[in-house]
């Protein structure tokens, strides 16, 4: 690979944006992603069109820019969000992959679907009403998940008569509470997505805000691809050995690389063997090269015949995750029959997937208030809670704050392959130092009127 394709290949990640909105019911979320896409231009004419006549069968004279992301007949029979709906769209400045997540609190582990990928969320309050319960949730979801960036939307602007101290009191309450969480940054904007104030285009009637508006936000938010500072990890999806002619010795290890990057002459270790040797060659798209680094895929040669198969784990020698068959981790159960204490389950971590059993479930989280209750004894669809799982065979698991790739897993039931749970291995939030370092977060956080 030239110097030019990697600086094409860095450019086009870092130019890429995965981000998610939240909110509660009738918050304006799906409005605000109908505005955004609208105004950007990156509504196709027909869409519009499409949008515009279901708008006037329903007796509305303005299309309803919700329903370009509200696909689902029953969104928008009851003008809600209820799946997690992608939209990818482009400026000259970034492109952006977008989920837009329901705001029902019995939605939440669709919220954990599409945030879990997102390294921005977007989370909207109404101006009349403020910070209320859902609000919270999906801060908490926010800092359970690790999401680096956090946008507080404070939408309906116009509807308190783009009111400075009622944005800015919303905005300080917000920020607090989402610091004291352990969220590292965190930006308010005012807007009204129905009029379109502050999404793309700055607003007149708010001369007293002097930041950006959602859109130039999105474009300049810095999105962290700084790969050589990432725990490099490698799981090995294929052994490739094809035994002919041409290649009679060849043995390679082809995957994905999860994070971080792998040069040749490298110490590595694999797990969960621990066995060390060095990187020989690396092979990408049909030819060999000196280094690789995520999101490529590559085929790894190794100076050592070593037994190594699918879902094994290929990390430098100087550091290597720990090999464990306890897994302690924060979890959020996505199906509807309940999670139990002693239930056999699959445990499905990168490329691996091992039988398992629930030993404890210490508590479940109340994100209302981030208390926690004790010994629940199960989780039920959409809870959030600390789990024990112990496994068959040992894993190799980053913890999550450290990597949320490899620090994920997903426990599936045995019997019909259905996705059970979501897990996040370690502790639960980033802890914050005292309330005087939350206060002092606030205090810096990027938000500026």
């Amino acid at each position: 690979m030239t110097t030019l394709d990697r600086k094409t290949e860095q450019l086009s990640a870092t130019t890429l944006l995965r981000f998610a909105t939240a909110g509660s019911v009738d918050d304006g979320k799906s409005t605000l992603v109908g505005r955004l896409l609208h105004d950007s231009k990156s509504v196709l004419a027909d869409q519009l069109e499409a949008v515009e006549h279901a708008s006037r069968n329903r007796g509305q004279e303005a299309p309803d820019l919700a329903l370009l992301t509200d696909g689902l007949r029953a969104e928008r029979e009851q003008g809600i969000t209820i799946d997690v709906a992608y939209r990818y769209f482009a400026t000259p400045r970034r492109r952006f992959i977008l989920a837009d997540t329901p705001g029902h609190v019995q939605y939440t582990r669709n919220m954990v679907t599409g945030a879990s990928t997102a390294e921005l969320a977007v989370v909207l309050v109404d101006a009349r009403n403020g910070v209320v319960e859902q609000t919270r949730r999906h801060a908490a979801v926010a800092a359970l998940l690790r999401v680096p960036h956090v946008v507080l939307a404070v939408n309906k602007m116009d509807l308190v008569d783009y009111a400075e101290p009622v944005f800015a009191a919303i905005a300080e309450e917000f920020t607090t509470y989402a610091a004291s969480l352990g969220v590292p940054e965190i930006t308010a904007i005012p807007i009204s997505a129905l009029a379109g104030d502050n999404v793309v285009e700055p607003s007149a009637a708010m001369d007293w805000y002097g930041g950006p508006t959602v859109l130039e936000h999105l474009e300049t938010v810095p999105v962290s691809h700084d790969l050589t500072a990432c725990h490099a990890r490698f799981p090995v999806q294929y052994v490739i050995r094809p035994q002919t002619a041409e290649h009679p010795d060849y043995r390679g290890y082809a995957g994905q690389i999860a994070a971080g990057a792998f040069r040749v002459g490298e110490a590595v270790t694999v797990l969960p063997s621990g066995r060390t040797t060095k990187v020989a060659a690396i092979d990408a798209l049909g030819e060999s090269v000196d280094i690789a680094w995520a999101p490529q895929s590559v085929t790894i040669r190794l100076a050592d015949d070593i037994d190594i198969s699918r879902g094994d784990l290929i990390a430098p020698a100087g550091d290597a995750p720990a090999v464990t068959q306890d897994v302690e981790a924060t979890v959020c159960h996505v199906a509807d029959q309940p999670l139990t204490v002693g239930q056999r389950v699959l445990l499905k971590h990168t490329t691996r997937t091992v039988k398992a059993i629930v030993k404890d479930i210490p508590s479940r989280l109340t994100l209302d208030d981030l208390s926690q209750h004790p010994a629940p004894g199960r989780l039920v669809a959409n809870d959030i809670g600390r789990i024990v799982v112990r496994t068959a065979e040992p894993l190799a698991l980053d913890a999550y704050a450290d990597s949320r790739r490899t620090g994920s897993f997903l426990l599936i039931d045995p019997a019909d392959g259905t996705t059970l749970t979501a897990g996040m291995a370690g502790a639960s939030f980033t802890a914050a130092a005292d309330p005087e370092s939350a206060a002092a977060a606030a205090d810096d956080a990027e938000w500026d009127f």
